[in-house]
């Protein structure tokens, strides 16, 4: 069920996906990304180091952990998490809001806790996706054929995907990333409802 939302905040919106590592929650922030180019991706900061191709300022904000832990101790983030030791990922205040102030809607690609701290803070102004696979088993099928991850690293990962996999019913909406292109078509609906001020109940 559908309903429409109150007045329309002149701010820009925020679209929040959250997943287990390793879900495909990066291929449908992408895909959303090439079909709404109204939309802004938030970029995150991370202290981990960056994998091949990535680059710094696109794919993530690359800092070093004593400069995160600066910036944690000067309220800088909108949330931060010490996903793994020494290993932070957070949202920066000051990318946010340039990009709200600026009418836009915002588009974050974070950890699942991070995406329930950003999801209390805005309020009715975000809608949180929570991207799940359809089930463990595949998740490690999916971390296995990155060929990215060491074996201890592997099992960390999916001793996590456990423990976030209870907190999808805290997001607005859930979508099972199984099928690609039905999970294109979903996140693609989500967010252009919302984006058109409709929001799921």
């Amino acid at each position: 069920m559908f309903y429409k939302m109150d007045a329309v905040n002149k701010k820009g919106k925020l679209i929040i996906f959250s997943a287990p590592s390793g879900s495909g929650k990066t291929t449908l922030v992408h895909y959303i990304m090439t079909q709404l180019p109204e939309v802004a991706f938030s970029v995150s900061a991370t202290s981990r180091a960056p994998r091949e191709n990535e680059q710094n300022g696109v794919d993530y904000y690359f800092i070093t952990v004593d400069d995160f832990r600066q910036k944690i101790s000067q309220q800088e983030f909108v949330e931060w998490e010490e996903v793994y030791p020494d290993q932070y990922y957070g949202t920066l205040k000051s990318e946010v809001e340039k990009l709200r102030n600026e009418g836009k809607t915002v588009l974050f690609d974070v950890d699942v806790k991070g995406g329930l701290n950003i999801k209390d803070l805005y309020g009715a102004d975000a809608l949180a996706v929570f991207v799940r696979p359809p089930s463990i088993a595949v998740l490690e099928e999916r971390l296995r054929n990155r060929s990215t991850e060491s074996e201890e690293s592997i099992r960390k990962r999916l001793d996590r995907a456990a423990y976030e996999l209870d907190f999808e019913d805290k997001f607005d909406v859930v979508v099972i990333n199984g099928d690609l292109d039905k999970s294109k078509a979903d996140s693609l609906d989500y967010v252009s409802r919302f984006m058109n001020g409709v929001s799921k109940k």
